[in-house]
């Protein structure tokens, strides 16, 4: 006898109430509304953040690694430290994305994972989504440096050498004794010299202004994702480790992604260096 097919209403429900989640949490409104947290102290907290990213994500390897090699409870252990600060925007998501498991569990459709588990998991997701606001604004560095100096600046290292430039120039070209007009003929000709300090001191204020960009990019990635069906993929992805009861993923895609950035910056500047 044909065994009867599994019913299929309850994944068919859960994806459901996920895609009334991410339209309601991720459209074009709703994260205008999430993006109002950040109006605050996650301001301070965002250059912090960014700062630690190489952190966290060095502290995910070796705990894949400790994983790989046997050492299970270590590998645990160092997976659940915390590394980032928590944001007030993180904070709001915790608050939603806990609502939306209280739902599905009141349909009977929602993972019965333990609480701390959860909890490790809804961190998890956050930290994913705060690597996608990075290579939003890594995307955003990119196409700036191609339309103001055609060429590639992965990041804010290779933009502060050509911003600081500018301005060392224009600077110069403004304070000519013969006037500017005189003074773009002959910088023109002679270029203005850049001090070491100045390469650096740009390269600070646009980190501070890369890291604010980071902290609000979500406003161009979220609703992006939500085209892509991204973030509904992604909660599935959630739920289906808490209903194998796992927390958070080990290193996820979009970690490496930020930090391939950051190294395809240095190695530009490196490069350019060498030229």
């Amino acid at each position: 006898m044909t065994p009867a097919p599994a019913d299929p209403r309850p994944l068919t429900l859960r994806e459901a109430e996920i895609r009334r989640f991410v339209r309601a949490r991720y459209g074009i409104r709703g994260t205008f509304r999430l993006h109002r947290a950040a109006l605050g102290l996650d301001l301070l907290r965002a250059p912090v953040n960014v700062m630690l990213s190489p952190v966290f994500l060095l502290i995910k390897l070796i705990a894949a690694i400790l994983g790989w090699c046997g050492a299970r409870r270590a590998s645990a252990w160092l997976a659940a430290r915390q590394i980032f600060l928590t944001s007030d925007v993180a904070r709001q998501l915790e608050i939603d994305l806990n609502a939306l498991l209280d739902r599905l569990r009141d349909q009977g459709i929602g993972p019965d994972a333990p609480p701390e588990v959860a909890r490790h998991a809804i961190n998890g997701y956050a930290e994913t989504r705060n690597a996608v606001s990075e290579i939003t604004t890594s995307l955003i560095v990119l196409a700036l440096g191609f339309v103001m100096f055609n060429r590639a600046t992965p990041g804010v290292i290779s933009l502060a050498e050509p911003i600081a430039n500018m301005g060392a120039q224009g600077q110069a070209i403004h304070d000519f004794a013969l006037g500017s007009w005189a003074g773009g003929v002959w910088y023109g000709l002679f270029p203005a010299h850049l001090a070491v300090w100045q390469v650096v001191l740009t390269g600070v204020v646009l980190s501070v202004l890369a890291s604010v960009l980071t902290t609000f990019a979500g406003l161009i990635a979220d609703p992006v994702q939500v085209g892509l069906g991204t973030h509904r993929r992604r909660l599935m992805r959630m739920l289906d480790r808490l209903d194998r009861h796992q927390g958070a993923a080990g290193v996820e895609r979009e970690h490496v992604l930020a930090r391939l950035g950051d190294l395809g910056d240095i190695a530009s500047s490196i490069w350019r260096g060498l030229r």
